[in-house]
């Protein structure tokens, strides 16, 4: 039995497809309100941040994957994450299961330097430091021993379908609907984004690799970076249109976080918009080398043509 608690995102329902297609079967999905993937699935209503409740949930599972994604609200992720984090980490303790935890990049410096699996952590605001909590209350648990479990760990999302990101919302969302796309910060600056299928698949690899374990994986990116501004060029070039864009400036943050929630939630994060943000996968591609990684080219195709 593998268990993804968490079920019902974009992460989710393809990382549920790829175990499907070359792992497993018996899969069972965990959320409030879960819905099947595939016909077998297996569906187990429950609330994460009940321990009783996560305990019953993972019960019975060789394997379970953490995938829960939480509105960004600061509040809401220091009363939750740490709650569900501990939870899951008993269950799997109690019940003798493997742990496999989708991890982001938000307690990483927002420098121009390169991050590589080893890079310290340095949060630059509330939810960054929710996110090292966090992490680091599972490598504490891997390192005693008291759970076996695998961090994978991504940058920001760009995909097809649901995906929700800024990339997504800001740009390809607004291209989509003939709107002008709008980049925040620098249109210049190199981006490391992650296709989300590409993120559900390593993820579901690194699952059912038994020496991927006991270590923090970055997920597989296209090395070939582009800024957003080759990014939208990339979009013209698809839908046969010069588009153009508007940059928003740091400025137009600050006033607008007085106002606007979403834009105050998402001001802790712009620091890593300024310059190059250089996410390095090189160790998966060198543990992995036959897994093919989404070209931005492919992507962006795929996303303008959903």
């Amino acid at each position: 039995m593998q268990t993804v608690l968490g079920a019902g995102g974009p992460i989710a329902d393809e990382l549920v497809n790829e175990l499907h297609r070359n792992y497993t079967k018996d899969i069972r999905l965990v959320s409030r309100t879960p819905s099947r993937v595939n016909d077998t699935d297996e569906l187990v209503a429950a609330d994460l941040t009940d321990a009783d409740a996560t305990s019953r949930a993972v019960a019975g599972s060789d394997i379970a994957y953490l995938t829960v994604g939480l509105p960004l609200d600061s509040e809401l992720w220091e009363r939750q994450f740490p709650v569900i984090v501990r939870n899951v980490i008993d269950a799997c303790a109690a019940h003798g299961t493997k742990l496999v935890f989708f991890d982001n990049t938000y307690m990483y410096p927002g420098t121009p330097t390169p991050q590589t699996e080893a890079t310290p952590f340095a949060p630059g605001g509330r939810k960054g430091r929710v996110r090292a909590q966090i992490t680091t209350m599972l490598l504490d648990a891997m390192r005693t021993g008291r759970v076996e479990a695998v961090i994978g760990r991504a940058p920001e999302f760009y995909g097809p379908g649901r995906t929700k990101s800024y990339t997504n919302s800001l740009v390809f969302d607004r291209i989509k609907a003939g709107k002008r796309p709008l980049v925040p910060i620098d249109a210049h600056a190199k981006r490391s984004l992650i296709w989300t299928p590409d993120a559900s698949r390593a993820l579901a690899l690194l699952g059912n690799t038994p020496d991927a374990y006991g270590q923090t994986w970055h997920l597989p990116v296209d090395p070939d970076r582009h800024s957003y501004a080759r990014l939208i060029d990339l979009a013209g070039e698809v839908t046969g249109r010069t588009i153009g864009y508007t940059v928003l400036p740091m400025a137009a943050f600050r006033l607008g976080r007085r106002f606007v929630k979403p834009l105050d939630e998402m001001y802790e994060l712009l620091v890593r918009y300024r310059g190059d943000n250089i996410f390095d996968s090189s160790m998966f591609a060198a543990r992995f080398p036959e897994f093919p990684v989404t070209s931005y080219c492919e992507g962006v195709e795929q996303i303008l043509a959903g």
